[in-house]
């Protein structure tokens, strides 16, 4: 068999030289169903969906976004939703084709799509790699069929490994997510679970606990008394199960849910974790802009035919444009920063807040052992520090 990798030619929109991190992300909101745990800004369609005026409107708004900040090389291109994957190839092509019309795109650019591991879907993965996409992010949250159907996803776990095996062929890299701490999963049942996902992986997972998020389908049950989470107790047992197996085995954690060999790390990701600037393009997109030495913090109207009225009328889909204050851009800087386990420069945090963290309280954290400060004054929080991630980021931005 051909290795697509080798034998695709480089994209026209691929060129120059890489400079400060800058990420653009696309964001398609259908999905062929809703599933049951999500909030996520998705819907579904049974009426055809008019990729071409779609794919026009993203070319428009990239075309509106690029005029506001001009100049800037891309370096990470990340198209999430809803599924991606059920766009066209000859889509994905269209919008990358227009970033890299209105931006300087990096030659080493990373370009992520995320991903169903149906069969039907993995078909397209030859198109998207040849439009550009060099690495994919798939969606196969549990390696059983059991677990599946209650997750309510529509593939079969022998049907995610076979895309992950030709994602394995097609992509220079590539990822899956997991969804652990589910209904009557037992630490050794996870660990089992996660030592096949490692060696199927190669080089990044994403893991995350199984959150009941309100207006889901499993709020209503978890209220109900009809699905049962794990205790307090048995979810820490799970995460201490996570980072154990996923160090032992070579993918240590760099952020609080994101596992990677040291290089491989998700770059696009890394552009929201350390407050680097990026656009946010498609229904319900939200973007960090810096325009006239200011943050601009923007989000894009949520429901897909409103935010593609919008773009044919103005250019745009944008609702929210705010500019945010000193205060607020070093709280969003701590609160995403201390995801990662490199952790944060306090010195930045200063120049951004105007004044320094507290000193009494970073004291009161080295003795309780949730962070540590490294000979170049980095601040990280501890592996018994993260479980209470929310509490640390509170206690140091009071």
């Amino acid at each position: 068999m051909t290795d697509a990798r080798s034998s695709q030619p480089k994209p026209p929109w691929r060129s120059g030289a890489r400079e400060a991190a800058f990420g653009v992300y696309v964001h398609w909101p259908f999905c062929l169903s809703k599933c049951p745990y999500c909030d996520f800004n998705s819907h579904v369609r049974h009426a055809a969906i008019d990729e071409a005026r779609f794919a026009r409107a993203f070319a428009r708004e990239i075309e509106t976004t690029a005029a506001r900040i001009p100049g800037r090389e891309v370096t990470s291109i990340f198209l999430g939703g809803g599924t991606p994957s059920l766009m066209q190839p000859e889509t994905v092509g269209t919008i990358l084709d227009a970033i890299g019309q209105h931006w300087r795109v990096a030659g080493d650019v990373e370009v992520t799509l995320e991903a169903n591991p149906t069969s039907v879907e993995a078909t397209r993965f030859a198109g998207y790699r040849a439009v550009g996409v060099n690495r994919v992010s798939l969606g196969v949250q549990a390696l059983d069929d059991a677990s599946l159907k209650m997750l309510g996803r529509l593939h079969s776990a022998r049907e995610a490994l076979d895309a992950v095996a030709i994602a394995r062929r097609t992509f220079e890299r590539y990822s899956f997510d997991l969804i652990y701490a589910r209904p009557d999963q037992t630490p050794d049942m996870w660990q089992a679970e996660l030592r096949h996902a490692i060696d199927e992986a190669a080089e990044h997972l994403s893991l995350y606990q199984l959150t009941i998020e309100e207006g889901t389908p499993f709020f209503g049950l978890h209220q109900a008394g009809k699905l049962k989470t794990p205790d307090e107790a048995r979810a820490r047992a799970l995460y201490d199960v996570t980072q154990e197996t996923c160090d032992s085995l070579g993918l240590p954690t760099y952020e609080i849910s994101n596992h990677a060999r040291p290089g491989a790390e998700c770059r696009h990701n890394l552009v929201y974790w350390r407050g680097d600037e990026y656009a946010g393009i498609g229904p319900g997109a939200h973007g960090r802009l810096d325009i006239n030495g200011a943050r601009h913090a923007t989000a894009t109207d949520k429901r897909p035919e409103a935010w593609l009225m919008r773009v044919e009328a103005t250019g745009h889909g944008l609702v929210t444009d705010d500019r945010l204050n000193s205060e607020e851009r070093a709280d969003e800087f701590l609160l995403m920063g201390l995801r990662l386990a490199e952790g944060i420069d306090p010195k930045r945090y200063a120049a951004l807040a105007g004044r320094p963290l507290d000193p009494g309280r970073i004291a009161l954290l080295l003795e309780e052992g949730a962070i540590t400060v490294d000979t170049n004054g980095r601040l990280r929080v501890t592996s018994s520090g993260f479980p209470v991630l929310d509490a640390v980021v509170a206690d140091l931005a009071a």
